[in-house]
């Protein structure tokens, strides 16, 4: 068994997933947009949100991730109550990280030594993503 967060942009998919991309190395896997769909019905209820992602699958690392637009009548994604893990192999490597994470987006705990880790810190991302950056242990 596997559980498998979805994260919903609001229209943002596509940014989302090139901003993982070039931050995170993230390789997507899949991405169908609404238009695509083979159910009549949901191309249907897709209007005005034809070009948008309605599924898509990407991997940061060994672990993957889907995301979606959504539609406009789920709302605004809140991302309340969930935290990503991301672990680096270096200092160095958490420091880009945390710094690109938090380009466009809120520090939450500075990067700083823990008694678990060399460097810890949590970064809200431009997307509203809550990030918790350690370094391999």
């Amino acid at each position: 068994m596997q559980v498998i967060p979805i994260l919903a942009f609001e229209g943002r998919c596509e940014e989302a997933l090139e901003f993982y991309r070039k931050v995170l190395g993230a390789e997507i896997t899949t991405m169908m947009r609404w238009k695509d769909s083979p159910d009549a019905g949901m191309r249907a209820s897709a209007r005005d949100y034809e070009e948008k992602i309605m599924h898509a699958s990407f991997r940061v690392g060994s672990s993957t991730l889907m995301a979606t637009d959504g539609m406009a009548a789920v709302g605004k994604p809140e991302f309340k109550g969930i935290t990503l893990s991301l672990e680096a192999d270096d200092d160095a490597e958490a420091q880009r990280l945390f710094a690109a994470l938090s380009d466009g987006g809120r520090v939450n705990m500075a990067l700083a030594k823990m008694f678990w880790t060399s460097l810890s810190g949590m970064v809200t991302d431009r997307f509203g993503v809550m990030w918790m950056l350690n370094v391999k242990a």
